[in-house]
């Protein structure tokens, strides 16, 4: 690998660490007067027609319509869904609770690969990291236990985890789909998502468009560092990285992220993490740094049966 495809590799992978671990801030901010769906909404289309615009100045050209569906249908799954489940949680639960229960990644990842598409078989260790995640959300969450006693409510945290599903399919399905150039990708992709995002608010939140006129420097600051930074700078990485990087080192983010929102929401806002939360995290981060690795194991391996069979034909 050439120095200059190292330096790029490393600066996206920082970016999507650093910036997208810095997001569930930014909403957190933005939905004390945005009701979090239409938050999503304005995010990405705003994010996704500057994107697009910039693009055609450029001359990228326009894309096909295979193109724009393909990328549009990623787009739903990712910035639509995903984010949406994202955002409405935060609302409920720390960021930093959120950023955990969004670290499962890679464990759906693994499965879906695997049931859907690679057909690649787990490692031990991916297995035994699945358990081990698995172990600690059951820690968190701890659903046989009293609601009033509960620390995490469980709606939230089922949506949270039905994002992650949406949001794993959409990553392993990009590869093998027709898209346009990378620009081009992550402006439709935020283009589709904000759609999606604004229906979901006509649908589930009355009277949001109204609160646009509450808004307040903080708000507007935190919806531009939204756009700007976490679109079109982490979001653009981490497509970059689907495109680039492999799997394993790309699912990475997925724990430290959380570190991250721990961290500035304990400076910025004030949030802490009970002891029984602070175990539960610990658990399943050691479980995903497990199913990262047990991945490239696998990778690996099944990199060197091809070389050995190539080589004895």
């Amino acid at each position: 690998m050439h120095s200059y495809s190292r330096l790029t590799l490393w600066a996206n992978l920082l970016a999507v660490y650093i910036i997208w671990g810095s997001t569930f801030l930014g909403v957190k901010y933005a939905i004390e007067v945005i009701p979090p769906l239409l938050n999503n909404a304005l995010r990405f289309l705003i994010g996704g027609v500057v994107l697009f615009g910039f693009t055609l100045l450029q001359r990228k050209g326009n894309p096909t319509l295979k193109q724009w569906l393909s990328a549009a249908w990623v787009g739903v799954l990712l910035s639509g869904i995903g984010n949406c489940a994202v955002a409405y949680a935060i609302r409920f639960m720390p960021t930093g609770l959120v950023a955990l229960m969004v670290a499962t990644l890679p464990g759906w990842m693994v499965t879906i690969d695997y049931l859907f598409f690679g057909k690649q078989k787990p490692s031990w260790l991916t297995i035994t990291g699945l358990a081990i995640g698995l172990v600690g959300m059951y820690i968190l969450l701890n659903p046989l236990e009293a609601v009033s006693q509960r620390e995490v409510p469980l709606w939230p945290a089922f949506l949270i985890l039905l994002g992650s599903v949406t949001w794993a399919w959409g990553s392993i399905q990009s590869p093998y789909l027709d898209m346009p150039s990378q620009a081009q990708t992550t402006a439709i992709q935020m283009l589709a998502g904000g759609l999606f995002s604004l229906l979901m608010s006509f649908l589930a939140e009355p009277n949001a468009l109204a609160t646009l006129s509450q808004m307040t420097l903080k708000t507007y600051l935190s919806l531009g560092y939204l756009i700007f930074i976490g679109s079109f700078v982490g979001y653009s990485a981490y497509v970059w990285l689907l495109h680039h990087a492999p799997p394993s080192l790309t699912a990475t983010y997925a724990y430290v992220n959380p570190i991250v929102a721990m961290i500035l929401g304990w400076i910025f806002i004030g949030e802490t993490l009970t002891s029984r939360a602070l175990v539960a995290s610990t658990v399943v981060l050691t479980g995903v740094v497990l199913i990262t690795v047990g991945r490239r194991v696998s990778s690996k391996a099944v990199s060197n049966r091809q070389s050995n069979s190539n080589f004895q034909t």
